[in-house]
């Protein structure tokens, strides 16, 4: 028996191996370069030289110059005297706080309502499905006949149910025309126009997307968890409380994150139906619609790019406070 340790040397990789390694990673990355160039063209740099600009004065013309915090201490003032961005933070508060809640309580409960067995529901499933698929453009002026102060379907059925008729779009001058109120207290907020209302239900109309995403999520919760609670005698509402609820956070959590990122960038619905300018009264002035402003009408790109990392940051931040706080109500016991 040999007790002498082996001193031989590990066989050497052979260089066609390598060869075809190297051969498989090289077209493993020609497979994905168009996505790697449209990540840095498109994303990355983007997003650093936005980061430059908004330390600096640039009207897309001239050279951007370097003035270092100048354009945050104007978004600091501003927020200080309550204008500028502080009217579209608080128009995209009040739109992101309204129109996130109404659509996750209407998506499962339509979702709920959707997965029982009932005659033509896919005829139900189908149009509560389809205005999510109508181009944004096309139900946005749809929604500006409905909510037409004077003329529309929505204001003649509350008129003839002797309901209030809020005045929606209108501007000053219309809502005057309509009504003894004053310009004055039109401008000042004392009557209820509801303009951003009008954008809460544009909004709420188009969640099938969502609808959609809790329907698949209740099909797949196990039946024997439903009978077992109908053999205990609970009831319909209880088996949603207890059951269809708790199983559907995780769901619930994903869409709140996204519904909050996406009622923040909402822009093209605002900007068609405000006249592209926030209108009425800079009532719809949300904060993407005011960067686009700031940018492009007013020539302001580094204004526009510190606006820009603002809403980042606040988007980092809140979508940070929703993750930590997930673990007190995600359930995820059959995740």
């Amino acid at each position: 028996m040999n007790n002498e340790p082996d001193t031989s040397c590990p066989p050497l990789v052979a260089p066609q191996n390598r060869r075809q390694d190297i051969l498989s990673w090289l077209t493993a990355a020609s497979f994905a370069s168009p996505w790697l160039a449209g990540l840095l063209a498109l994303f990355v740099y983007p997003f650093l030289v936005s980061l430059y600009w908004s330390f600096c004065q640039y009207d897309l013309i001239n050279p951007p110059r370097f003035v270092g915090l100048a354009n945050y201490q104007q978004l600091g003032s501003e927020l200080a005297t309550g204008t500028g961005i502080a009217d579209a933070l608080w128009n995209t508060g009040y739109y992101a706080l309204l129109s996130v809640p109404l659509s996750i309580v209407l998506g499962v409960g339509l979702a709920t309502l959707l997965s029982s067995r009932i005659r033509g529901l896919s005829i139900f499933r189908t149009l509560f499905y389809l205005p999510s698929v109508i181009p944004v453009v096309a139900s946005s002026i749809l929604w500006m006949w409905l909510l037409n102060p004077a003329d529309g379907l929505v204001n003649s059925v509350l008129g003839s149910l002797g309901l209030w008729q809020p005045q929606w779009f209108a501007s000053p001058e219309e809502f005057v025309s309509l009504h003894t109120l004053s310009a004055s207290a039109w401008q000042n907020g004392s009557a209820p126009v509801g303009s951003k209302d009008a954008l809460v239900l544009m909004s709420l109309w188009g969640m099938g997307n969502f609808m959609v995403i809790y329907l698949a999520a209740i099909g797949d919760i196990p039946k024997s968890l439903y009978e077992a609670a109908r053999i205990d005698g609970a009831g319909p509402l209880r088996r949603f409380w207890n059951i269809t609820l708790p199983l559907l956070t995780p769901i619930i959590f994903f869409n709140l994150v996204m519904g909050l990122i996406q009622s923040v960038q909402a822009f093209t619905q605002i900007y068609v139906v405000s006249e592209g300018r926030g209108a009425p009264a800079d009532s719809t002035l949300v904060l993407s619609l005011h960067l686009f402003l700031s940018a492009f009408q007013h020539l302001d790109m580094g204004y526009a790019s510190a606006v820009a990392w603002l809403l980042f940051v606040l988007l980092g931040i809140t979508t940070w406070l929703l993750f930590s706080t997930s673990r007190r109500w995600v359930y995820e016991g059959l995740r």
